[in-house]
């Protein structure tokens, strides 16, 4: 193909053009593949005039490797000032995570689980699940991975903070604007489905793999679009004829905001809470890959070091803590759904 290619390129007289712009540099993974006999050259047999085979034609346009290698310069051309105004910002986030996990682990484990009881029982007003979250407590502790599951705990409770103070209002201001919602829909599209891996790529060359804000910014990031999406949503549900009953009273924007938008649209704030929490802890896992403490980093040890026993009860307490998160929050959203239902 590529010699079709060249073909063309003479035929169009800019073969001048393209033997002043050729450059050298490495070869390509398929021609390294060709080079040493563990493959063939892919490219001959592509139909498709990729950016390898218009190379090979024209040395004036650029490879693939060129163009991930231009990418790579500038990230790393960038990242002083990106970091210099980026650490003092989150900073803050560190000292968050490092004080809540220390206060996780100073706490007598007596203490903390009735702590943690209180609230779940606080959040549902259910005895089933209050009970079911002392037993789960009760087991992480008799297999010794209570320790490791307040720590995953501490993270997930800063970061779920974090994404509602800064979700809520963002998806409030949605709401409202609808030139807003066309601009950020995309953005949020890309957090949603972005690999929670590459959350972690350039991170890795902003921050220090030991500051806590390396894995906080990932966790933040993945987590906070269900509180986004599911407050804009809400706030856009809310029955037209409530807001031309608030408008018939005079109420300010501001008012009908407080009184009558947010308690309405608050079953859906709380799903979106529901889901940033879960999502919270599923990246916190993936966040032990860069030194986040807890529960991943023993799943992590597991498959480093091929123990299986290791890597299946941390999997253990990491359900455990997930089903005690999730029926806790969905208790709290049934309470909640409860309080804003019509009564007869």
């Amino acid at each position: 193909m590529w010699q079709c290619t060249e073909n063309l390129f003479d035929t169009l007289r800019l073969r001048s053009w393209c033997d002043a712009g050729a450059t050298g540099g490495p070869m390509t993974m398929n021609d390294l593949l060709a080079k040493a006999g563990g493959g063939t050259d892919q490219t001959e047999a592509l139909p498709f005039p990729s950016l390898d085979v218009l190379h090979k034609a024209c040395g004036a346009i650029p490879r693939t490797r060129d163009m991930t290698a231009a990418l790579e310069r500038f990230f790393l051309d960038v990242k002083d000032p990106v970091k210099f105004v980026l650490d003092p910002l989150t900073q803050p986030l560190s000292w968050a995570l490092r004080n809540a996990i220390d206060v996780m682990q100073s706490l007598p484990w007596w203490a903390a689980i009735l702590i943690l009881v209180a609230v779940a029982q606080f959040a549902g007003r259910r005895v089933g699940v209050t009970v079911f979250v002392l037993a789960s407590f009760l087991v992480l502790a008799f297999i010794d991975h209570f320790g490791y599951a307040m720590q995953t705990l501490a993270i997930i409770l800063v970061c779920t903070v974090i994404c509602v103070l800064f979700g809520v209002p963002i998806g409030i201001a949605m709401s409202r604007s609808d030139r807003m919602e066309r601009w950020l829909t995309p953005f949020l599209d890309m957090l949603q489905t972005l690999p929670t891996f590459v959350y972690l790529i350039p991170l890795i060359f902003l921050f220090s793999i030991t500051e806590p804000k390396l894995y906080g910014i990932a966790i933040i990031l993945y987590a906070i679009v269900p509180s986004i999406r599911l407050t804009n949503l809400g706030i856009r549900l809310v029955d037209r004829d409530v807001l031309e009953a608030a408008d018939a009273f005079g109420m300010t924007s501001r008012q009908k905001l407080y009184r009558v938008e947010l308690p309405l649209a608050l079953p859906n704030i709380m799903a979106g809470i529901n889901q940033t929490i879960m999502l919270s802890l599923s990246m916190v896992v993936i966040a032990s890959l860069v030194s986040a403490p807890g529960l991943g980093t023993l799943v992590l040890r597991g498959i480093n070091k091929l123990e299986l026993g290791v890597g299946l009860v941390a999997g253990l307490g990491i359900v455990l803590l997930a089903v005690i998160l999730d029926r806790v929050s969905r208790a709290a959203l049934q309470r909640v759904n409860k309080m804003h239902q019509p009564r007869a």
